[in-house]
């Protein structure tokens, strides 16, 4: 995702949960031919390294289970947003929230959970 405008319908028009580490927000739209993603971190959060550092583990964790995630209602928007504890997270710590957030939406098929 990259338009403003993109990030903004998940976030207002769409579904939301929040973890301890992340806040998961959707929508799903039949007109996209696949998943558009899209990442938050504020300057709160850290300086650029640890910034990007937390959007490249989230970034594998995407692309990681993008397959799993159900496309029975069509393609989604996906945005993930940081929270203020997330740079002392752990990889598999940040993983299982975005998990445990994703299957409280709905959005994993049911084989994953």
């Amino acid at each position: 995702m990259t338009r403003h405008a993109e990030f903004d319908q998940a976030r207002k028009q769409g579904i939301a949960k929040s973890g301890r580490f992340l806040v998961v927000s959707t929508i799903s739209n039949k007109e996209l031919h696949r998943h558009k993603a899209g990442i938050i971190i504020t300057k709160k959060i850290g300086n650029a390294v640890t910034r990007n550092r937390l959007r490249r583990r989230i970034h594998n964790i995407l692309a990681k289970h993008i397959d799993e995630i159900d496309t029975t209602q069509g393609k989604r928007y996906l945005v993930t947003i940081l929270r203020w504890r997330a740079p002392q997270a752990s990889s598999h710590e940040l993983e299982q929230d975005w998990l445990n957030q994703a299957s409280k939406l709905g959005l994993l098929k049911a084989t994953h959970i």
